[in-house]
C-alpha cells in the first residue's frame, strides 16, 4: 500500500506531462500564442523530468521502466503501467544496494 501512494505523485506528474504536450502541440497547430508556449512548456519540461527522476527512484524500477520514462509525453504513463503491473502480479520488490 505504501507503494502505490507512493506512486500518486507520479501519476500526476505523468498526467501533466501528456496533458501539457497536448497543449503545446495544440498551441502550435492553431495560434501559436507564445504566452501559451511560455506557461505550457517549462510545465511539461518539469513534469517530464520529475517523471524520469521518480521512476528511477521507485523501489520496483526496471531498466525498461525507466527507458519507458524518457519517453516525451507518454513515457510516464507507461512507466506508471509497467511499475503498477508489476506490482498487481505480487512480483517482489527489488533489493538493490
Amino acid at each position: 500500500m505504501t507503494v502505490h501512494r507512493d506512486r500518486r505523485a507520479l501519476r500526476i506528474a505523468a498526467a501533466v506531462e501528456l496533458a501539457s504536450l497536448g497543449v503545446l502541440l495544440g498551441n502550435l497547430a492553431t495560434a501559436h500564442l507564445p504566452a501559451i508556449s511560455s506557461l505550457a512548456g517549462p510545465l511539461h519540461g518539469c513534469a517530464y523530468l520529475f517523471t524520469v527522476v521518480a521512476t528511477a527512484r521507485d523501489p520496483r524500477r526496471s531498466a525498461t521502466a525507466v527507458g519507458l520514462s524518457l519517453l516525451p509525453g507518454i513515457g510516464g504513463m507507461l512507466a506508471v503501467r509497467r511499475l503498477t503491473r508489476g506490482a498487481e502480479r505480487g512480483d517482489p520488490v527489488p533489493v538493490r544496494e
